[in-house]
């Protein structure tokens, strides 16, 4: 019984975001991983590292076991311990201690403890932001409808890429710095997405003509994925809000709350005034 009365309590400081303790407990939570996300920053900084390094290490442990404590509660205290684990919010519990343990072989992973900052996501849920929560939805829609559309640029993109690649490879050669067909097509990534790192830079006249027009087309090309989401988010918005028309004019695009036409000034219903 006591035992029942003990989970119960846990399940509505740590699950129930709609009681005051529940909600504090998220907001402490949320704070305590802001900081240990800045430690981890902090300690890979090489003077703040010499100096700060021991105390740092603790800190790092610290929310680490923190962490993995509440790990378990929450697996301890859910009424489907599995469907916690396999969840989004589980998973990223977990892979936000892992990097701490792992590190004790691999001293780089620890620096995957950044990974904590994902947790930080249920402030959309502590503070009801479900308004935000509504439009990162609407942003997935509209990716998940561009895909295709996409992928269809990305492998057009790609090929121009190995033609461009293999042209330099061909007119530059080893001579100046294309010394392969691999690392010509990264030269030709870099110029067209209008990176540029310099690193290799055609010579010949020939070189630097194709250089001009891969340019050229990585300015023509850059806004096309840009269009197509845009094109996409903009059908999405209608799906989700269809477009008000008026009745008298027959002419849309009103503002969702809008109570009259603009263009003509006819009282706006759902369906619209019959046409005179």
């Amino acid at each position: 019984m006591a035992d029942s009365k003990f989970r119960n309590r846990l399940e509505i400081i740590i699950f129930g975001t709609d009681t005051r303790a529940g909600k504090n407990f998220d907001l402490v939570l949320i704070y305590t991983i802001l900081i240990s996300v800045l430690a981890v920053m902090l300690d890979s900084v090489e003077n703040i590292h010499r100096d700060y390094g021991t105390l740092l290490l603790y800190l790092e442990w610290f929310f680490t076991l923190l962490f993995t404590i509440e790990y378990i509660l929450r697996i301890y205290i859910s009424k489907r311990p599995h469907r916690y684990i396999f969840s989004f919010y589980g998973i990223v519990d977990l892979l936000s201690v892992l990097p701490a343990y792992l590190a004790l072989f691999v001293t780089s992973a620890k620096y995957l403890l950044i990974v904590r900052l994902l947790r930080v996501l249920r402030v959309f849920r502590v503070l009801k932001l479900i308004r935000y929560v509504d439009e990162a939805n609407l942003l997935m829609r509209a990716i998940r409808q561009a895909g295709r559309k996409i992928l269809v640029f990305f492998f057009f993109v790609l090929v121009l890429s190995v033609i461009f690649g293999s042209l330099m490879f061909l007119v530059e050669g080893r001579e100046y710095g294309f010394t392969s067909i691999p690392r010509s097509i990264y030269w030709t990534i870099v110029t067209i997405t209008t990176v540029g790192y310099g690193d290799i830079t055609p010579q010949t006249v020939l070189g630097q003509l194709i250089s001009t027009l891969a340019m050229l087309i990585g300015y023509s090309i850059i806004a096309i994925p840009t269009g197509i989401l845009s094109a996409e988010l903009i059908a999405e918005a209608r799906r989700k809000h269809p477009a008000i028309t008026c009745g008298q004019c027959r002419r849309g695009d009103h503002e969702e709350d809008a109570v009259y036409c603009k263009h003509c000034g006819a009282a706006l219903t759902p369906e619209g005034p019959p046409p005179t």
